[in-house]
């Protein structure tokens, strides 16, 4: 399953994720985007979206690994590789009126920093 995961490019930006070809995505608080990171699998697809400064999907990475620290087993490690960026940028406006984005959870829980992305708005996202 692909992922949409926000992230404000003034603290961690996508340019930042290329620098260093391999991160950690942390600093997750919400509930129900930690359920999300716990659920993700080694090899799958992320699109990176700038919130707040942006507000647009701007690049790619792929799930190296989700572990777990010992001191605390309810929050997952997740190590994202960087992927490309997009060729186009995919500004919110954009986003928000495609129809395969409809009803989609991203819009009826904004503040979700961790989106579950249906095959078609991942190719959307990648290839529209």
């Amino acid at each position: 399953m692909p992922y949409l995961l926000k992230s404000e490019p003034d603290k961690y930006s996508f340019d930042d994720l290329l620098r260093d070809k391999e991160t950690i995505w942390d600093g997750i608080k919400n509930n129900q985007a930690l359920i999300t990171l716990r659920n993700m699998k080694k090899g799958e697809d992320c699109v990176i979206y700038h919130s707040n400064v942006g507000k647009a999907a701007v690049g790619l990475a792929k799930v190296v690994s989700v572990t777990y620290d010992p001191a605390d087993p309810k929050t997952p490690i997740v190590r994202l590789k960087a992927g490309k960026r997009l060729k186009r940028e995919k500004p919110l406006d954009e986003i928000r009126n495609a129809g395969v984005f409809q009803g989609s959870i991203m819009f009826r829980q904004f503040r979700l920093s961790v989106v579950p992305l249906a095959q078609e708005q991942y190719d959307w996202l990648v290839h529209g």
